[in-house]
């Protein structure tokens, strides 16, 4: 069951922890690379704001982003600001999604994203969530993903292996840290390749933020994923 409340009150306390370490940064130090290639760290600040604001709209029935081209010029317009402004815009918009995930609902009803993709309005938060943390990991200023909270670990990784669950380019793979098991890709009678790791190393190849290197693959080769 999904604590919608409980998810809300982790994005507030993940935001707080991007908050505190980004005030450290400068106005040059926004401008320079992000962890993700082709964004400055002001990119993955002016994405976290407008995200909020498009998590808004899904929670009130609105479209998530007018148009994938609007999203995009949208974060380029917002990127090269001041540190303080993006600082600001960053807490501003991380409080109206908290007023709205407040606010009475029916948290069972369904809500359309990106894309056409849906789901139910109670996993906004966790996604909200994922977004704040593993975006505090690309702006490369010593939050890394072995530091990420456990819980949103192996959620994360649970989310992540059941999006590329059925997917025709992706292997049948058994996905494990030695304690915790997931399935992914094609469906199949058994795995094909299994997939083992450190939960970090784990999430990092899911999430496209490291190239399994340190990963041990049985089976075959490790799976190459589509992007999310």
């Amino acid at each position: 069951m999904i604590d919608h409340a409980r998810d809300l009150a982790s994005v507030q306390d993940a935001t707080e922890r991007l908050l505190t370490a980004a005030a450290k940064l400068d106005n040059a130090s926004v401008t320079e690379p992000s962890r993700l290639p082709g964004w400055t760290r002001g990119h993955v600040l002016a994405h976290l704001a407008r995200n909020a604001d498009a998590l808004v709209n899904v929670l009130e029935g609105r479209p998530m982003y007018v148009s994938g081209e609007a999203r995009d010029a949208d974060i380029e317009r917002d990127a090269p600001r001041p540190l303080e402004a993006q600082l600001a815009d960053v807490r501003e918009t991380a409080a109206r999604f908290q007023a709205v995930g407040a606010a009475p609902a029916d948290w069972s009803r369904t809500v359309e994203l990106r894309n056409g993709v849906t789901d139910s309005a109670a996993r906004v938060p966790f996604r909200r969530w994922a977004e704040v943390e593993l975006h505090h990991v690309d702006l490369g200023i010593g939050y890394e993903l072995e530091d990420l909270p456990e819980e949103f670990t192996e959620r994360e990784i649970d989310f992540l292996a059941a999006r590329f669950s059925g997917h025709p380019d992706v292997p049948p793979t058994r996905v494990t840290d030695g304690t915790r098991a997931w399935s992914t890709g094609r469906e199949a009678a058994g795995p094909e390749v299994t997939v083992s790791g450190a939960p970090a190393d784990l999430l990092g190849w899911l999430a496209g933020r490291r190239d399994g290197g340190a990963l041990r693959v049985d089976g075959g080769a490790l799976p190459a994923l589509p992007p999310l």
